[in-house]
């Protein structure tokens, strides 16, 4: 963009550099999905049919044997590590649903206290980085709890669904902020016209509207969620990736079995992100606000 420059007409003034008006499109909240959602199914099929070939090619070893190798891993890395990537992503998005909630309403609150003291929660999980967290809180948190007696262990993957919650929690925060927000005061006053407390404005009429706006958005941060759980490897957890190196490692850990191995994990998100991302842009379509 080139500059622009404001010439003054007075004697001897220099002229002017003006700011720059940024021109383009504003911020978009589903970017993630809609860059998913944008690649044609088409493509998706060619590429499902012509990973191995490619990951083989370029792995510089024969592909009978890379093939052969990684069909005996596949049943392994599957089910006990993608599944688990999911599992892990299931609890961490259905734990941060839940305290998101609360928190997005605390945010509408009357109560100035409880506002500022929620804004500083959702302000700080909303802008920490997500691998610090992590490690905080496997260092943080005790490897075992013991209560009445009992010892109930903490495992690395329960921290790491704690840990995965938070940011998602702040962030599922804004969501409902918004979708309350969001709704006309129409709405606000003509339930306090019927003499509608808070609790029932807010429980029975605004929130049953928000569930279709909230959706769209909710989908996206799970997507998210789920391509951020391969964070978990670093603090030990034996998810798809840690089970990936070992796998390796078990057949000579051969830098041939790179591209073929990473390749497989890349392509189960790829299968399992994307149509969720077709789906949310069909709802966002679906539930679009109409003013």
């Amino acid at each position: 963009m080139a500059p622009k420059f404001s010439i003054p007409t007075a004697p001897g003034a220099m002229p002017v550099l003006l700011p720059f008006r940024m021109r383009g499109p504003a911020a978009d909240p589903f970017g993630t999905l809609r860059f998913l959602a944008a690649i044609p199914w088409r493509w998706l099929l060619a590429m499902v049919a012509l990973w191995p070939a490619i990951a083989f090619a370029q792995s510089g070893v024969a592909a009978e044997g890379a093939y052969r190798i990684l069909m005996r891993w596949i049943p392994f890395l599957f089910t006990q590590g993608f599944l688990f990537n999911v599992v892990i992503s299931v609890l961490a998005m259905a734990l941060g649903t839940l305290v998101g909630a609360f928190a997005g309403l605390g945010l509408i609150a009357r109560n100035r206290m409880l506002r500022g003291a929620v804004q500083v929660y959702v302000s700080f999980f909303r802008n920490a980085p997500w691998l610090v967290l992590l490690f905080i809180i496997l260092l943080a948190f005790p490897f075992e709890i013991r209560a009445f007696g009992t010892t109930i262990p903490l495992p690395g993957w329960i921290k790491t669904v704690i840990g995965l919650a938070l940011p998602v929690s702040a962030n599922v925060a804004e969501v409902v902020r918004g979708a309350v927000q969001s709704v006309p005061t129409a709405q606000w006053e003509a339930s306090e016209s019927l003499a509608f407390s808070r609790r029932q404005t807010v429980w029975q009429i605004i929130l049953p509207q928000c569930v279709k706006r909230m959706l769209p958005p909710w989908m996206n941060w799970y997507a998210i969620v789920t391509m951020s759980t391969p964070l978990c490897s670093l603090l030990g957890v034996g998810e798809i990736i840690s089970l990936t190196r070992q796998a390796m490692e078990a057949e000579g850990n051969s830098p041939e079995l790179l591209i073929p191995f990473y390749g497989f994990v890349l392509l189960l998100f790829l299968l399992y992100c994307y149509p969720i991302a077709l789906l949310t842009q069909r709802l966002e379509r679906r539930f679009a606000v109409k003013l």
